[in-house]
């Protein structure tokens, strides 16, 4: 699925859009001017923003900066988007990634999911399904890694399964974990 084919009647909580604007510290005025062009001129943390407008605006944002900042965008989501309470442990926080994406997205139609299968003590797969970039949510894991820090590890492994990826035209796309 192709990130154009995903419904136009999803709209996108501005707390999650903020994360971009947030992401980009020394490149505020670039983001600002980015969602200006797909017609968010002044974002509102409290606002509905459709969801094509805000994929429109990733898209320029990886083309534009390049996929470090539209990762440290994917790392900035975690302190700005609205999840579940009650989550203390990385696994928490990545089994509950799918009930946050939905809480911060509203509308009808296809929005895609994070499925988040365990493997063991230390290892996991998630399967993203959703139009947002491989770097956006790979962000995403390493800063719920980093506020969820689990015991007797050292660091966060994402190896992104190179037999399907959205960016070529797959559904979805699939990361190995290991911590």
């Amino acid at each position: 699925m192709t990130r154009s084919t995903f419904s136009s009647h999803v709209e996108v909580y501005g707390k999650s859009v903020q994360a971009l604007v947030n992401a980009m510290e020394f490149l505020k005025l670039k983001a600002q001017r980015v969602l200006a062009t797909h017609g968010i001129e002044q974002l509102e943390p409290e606002k509905w923003y459709p969801m094509p407008r805000v994929i429109a605006s990733f898209e320029d944002i990886l083309e534009q900066v390049g996929p470090h900042t539209t990762r440290a965008i994917g790392r900035a989501v975690p302190k700005n988007a609205v999840f579940p309470p009650g989550i203390d442990s990385f696994g928490l926080s990545m089994n509950s990634l799918d009930q946050a994406y939905r809480m911060n997205h509203r509308g009808t139609g296809d929005i895609g999911s994070y499925r988040y299968q365990p493997e063991g003590d230390h290892n996991a797969r998630m399967v993203c399904d959703n139009p947002y970039p491989c770097e956006f949510d790979q962000g995403i894991m390493e800063a719920l890694y980093d506020r969820f820090p689990p015991r007797n590890s050292i660091r966060l492994r994402i190896d992104h399964d190179p037999s399907g990826c959205r960016e070529k035209g797959a559904r979805s796309c699939t990361y190995y974990l290991k911590w």
